[in-house]
């Protein structure tokens, strides 16, 4: 049945409907340049700008039951980031918003994470902007949910030198310092490599940091050196709906180490506590009551 569903789904106009009225298959599917596609068929040319140079931007977009999760602030953000790089999506907001939903509803998937990337379109390889039209790709796939372990007990990280271009607040495909930083944290036995440049913290490889002492939340004050985090946003309404300090300053590595709680936010880790950080016991090295009042309050919001 998946075979016929996705032959069926190559246009993106058409009578698709009839096919899906009563029964929505799930199933990750991909969205390139007007079709709905397999996640596994071939579709992207070798002179794709992005598969080239790395020469554009992304979001990843959470739904909780077949919802967006602050889908408005994910896309403000993408535009925000193809200004910076001087990039024109070609389509407006509300057009890739239709996009996104429809793709979302034909992969019948309830929590999913849908993955949308622009670049700067095909082209033969120059260094020097091409004249056509850019390129959109998406995929939606099953969300991927931490084991209960993790948010029970917490994860560790580990503390490494921030490597990174100096406009980390655009969220572009060039993220190899983030992957090596990443894949360091891993073979230490660590979830998250969280970054240190200048003696200060910045954030994690892929989420941003926080920590908490005498009962207030500090986590470092936006800036070109990280990424306006959607969940990081989420988490500063916490919060203030919770009534609890929310400090933007930045913070060194030692302060790290004997905060009382430590914990990550992004969209697919949502607020996730630090137990250990560089073999050091954060805390108790259990997961602290304030992290467990905003993830509460959190999963409230996506409800």
């Amino acid at each position: 049945m998946n075979v016929l569903l996705k032959k069926a789904y190559i246009s993106v106009r058409g009578p698709l409907f009839l096919f899906v009225k009563k029964e929505v298959p799930m199933m990750a599917l991909a969205y390139f340049n007007g079709k709905i596609v397999g996640v596994d068929d071939p579709v992207i040319p070798i002179d794709e700008r992005g598969h080239q140079f790395g020469d554009g931007v992304y979001e990843v977009i959470r739904f909780y039951q077949g919802k967006p999760f602050m889908m408005k602030e994910h896309l403000d953000r993408l535009y925000m980031s193809a200004k910076a790089i001087k990039l024109e999506i070609g389509k407006e907001p509300d057009e890739l918003e239709a996009l996104i939903l429809q793709l979302v509803e034909k992969s019948g998937l309830a929590q999913a994470d849908l993955y949308i990337q622009a670049t700067r379109g095909i082209a033969p390889r120059n260094h020097l902007f091409p004249k056509c039209p850019a390129s959109i790709s998406m995929t939606v796939k099953p969300a991927r949910e931490l084991s209960e372990s993790m948010r029970r007990e917490g994860v560790k990280v580990a503390v490494l030198p921030d490597e990174r271009w100096q406009n980390c607040y655009i969220k572009s495909l060039n993220l190899l310092p983030n992957i090596l930083a990443k894949q360091e944290a891993f073979e230490q036995g660590c979830f998250e490599a969280v970054l240190v440049r200048d003696g200060r913290i910045t954030e994690g490889s892929s989420t941003n940091v926080f920590i908490v002492k005498d009962g207030k939340i500090q986590t470092t004050p936006l800036s070109n050196r990280i990424l306006a985090g959607i969940t990081r946003l989420a988490v500063k309404e916490a919060a203030e709906e919770l009534r609890v300090p929310f400090v933007e300053k930045d913070f060194t590595p030692e302060e790290l180490y004997q905060a009382d709680e430590v914990f990550l936010t992004s969209t697919t880790s949502e607020v996730l506590a630090v137990t250990v950080a560089d073999g050091r016991e954060i805390g108790n090295g259990r997961p602290g009551s304030i992290t467990g009042r905003l993830h509460e309050c959190f999963q409230q919001k996506t409800k």
